[in-house]
């Protein structure tokens, strides 16, 4: 595999002082007489950000970000709007790695991690390490059966979105497998392109397992009135060329087939390496952003972290997360150890002409509160613990999403009548 790297000055900064991280259950390493080489693997949005944080709190050591990918970082979002579109030819961070003196190596695969030596495994030798950050993100779940297949597609990477964007202009037949969030914003640029899209879902409604079906059923009806088709109930039982095939035996033509079933934490390169994984093939990182092995933190999409505010462990495949964990991180790393990590999760995503947010976690909430007419333009959802406001989700409604934030944030207690209302504020049913 190719390598690009930034070269930049490392020994800048050697003789300042020391930096300091600690694991779960770890002891402090012995004092060094210069600063750690901190090494982040992953040129994603986590990785970048950690990088960035690290920079802008002082630290002064080496600093080295590696990228699988040949591409100048750049950020996702973009991926199924703009650039899939053709109206942005990338996405790249407007991030001066030189003038950060951080060591860029692009194109470069990490395939391993061998504690003990405090060393990765690279087709290009080994990079050893002081501190190692994991921020190698999520992977997209592929169709069982397909992987081999030309004219089935995954959209996560820019060379993905690359491949899509002349089917879009081609105007193609388009069947898309899960009606997620990926597959709402691909369809939805899809059908901005002019293509006939078909959306295959095998839940009752879409957003299955994001959302209660009875909140996510009114979202069905956004399909039909951008003009694509979407099949609830229906399962792919194969694809051929030019078909999709489902196990009701119905045959959808398809020029091109894209799948969006979901994502899993990127993480297979740590096998064997001592690292502990939860059963969703996260790392299991600690309220601090540590892991099991010593002066080695995960961040992003590819690590669960404990919840004080919600009780349970959280893996939160979301852009937000991806910016706020690294500033933990890197706290970490320069001896601020009192800093933990426990946000109030945060996503958006623009599909079908509408803006969809949505703050915090409602797994365990009790009660369901409707903010206006789903049939509508605008429209909002509360979930209450109790009376304590958990999470929301906001179509077109900002207001209620800044305010609802700063409100699970404090652990605010709204009375239900006022916060039915669509014309009360938010802050104004707190009790």
């Amino acid at each position: 595999m190719s390598e690009q790297r930034m070269r930049t000055d490392q020994d800048q900064g050697q003789d300042q002082g020391q930096g300091q991280s600690h694991s779960q259950g770890q002891e402090q390493s012995p004092r060094r007489t210069e600063q750690p080489r901190v090494v982040i693997v992953g040129a994603g949005m986590a990785g970048v950000q950690t990088a960035v944080a690290l920079r802008e709190k002082g630290y002064g050591g080496p600093v080295t970000l590696i990228g699988a990918e040949p591409h100048p970082p750049y950020d996702r979002p973009p991926l199924s709007k703009a650039v899939l579109l053709g109206q942005a030819a990338g996405s790249a961070f407007d991030i001066d790695f030189e003038g950060l003196t951080v060591d860029l190596r692009l194109g470069l695969e990490v395939t391993g991690l061998r504690a003990s030596a405090r060393e990765l495994d690279t087709p290009a030798g080994p990079v050893p390490y002081d501190i190692l950050v994991i921020a190698t993100g999520a992977e997209p779940v592929p169709l069982p059966g397909t992987e081999d297949l030309a004219h089935v597609h995954l959209l996560r990477t820019l060379d993905d979105a690359e491949r899509l964007r002349p089917i879009l202009e081609q105007r193609q037949e388009i069947v898309v497998v899960g009606a997620g969030w990926i597959g709402a914003e691909f369809a939805t640029a899809a059908r901005t392109a002019g293509c006939v899209v078909t959306v295959v879902e095998a839940a009752d409604a879409p957003f299955a397992g994001a959302l209660p079906a009875e909140v996510a059923a009114p979202m069905a009806d956004w399909y039909a009135e951008s003009g694509a088709e979407l099949l609830t109930h229906a399962r792919v039982a194969g694809v051929e060329p030019g078909t999709v095939v489902l196990a009701d035996g119905r045959q959808l033509p398809a020029d091109a087939v894209v799948v969006g079933i979901g994502a899993r934490p990127a993480t297979g390169w740590l096998a064997g390496s001592g690292i502990a994984l939860g059963p969703d093939g996260s790392v299991t990182a600690d309220e601090r952003l540590r892991t099991s092995l010593p002066e080695v933190y995960a961040v992003g999409d590819c690590a669960s972290f404990p919840s004080t505010r919600y009780g349970e462990r959280l893996l939160v495949h979301h852009w937000d997360n991806a910016l706020q964990g690294p500033r933990t991180v890197a706290a970490q790393v320069i001896g601020e150890t009192e800093q933990v990590y426990d946000p109030v999760p945060y996503f958006w995503s623009e599909q079908f002409g509408r803006f969809v947010q949505y703050a915090g976690h409602h797994e365990f909430a009790d009660t369901l509160v409707w903010r206006g007419d789903p049939a509508g333009a605008a429209w909002s959802v509360v979930w209450l613990r109790g009376e304590v406001l958990v999470g929301l989700l906001a179509v077109g409604r900002p207001r209620d999403l800044a305010q609802g934030r700063k409100l699970i944030d404090t652990g605010a207690r709204l009375d239900r009548e006022r916060a039915a209302d669509p014309a009360v504020p938010l802050r104004k049913a707190v009790v």
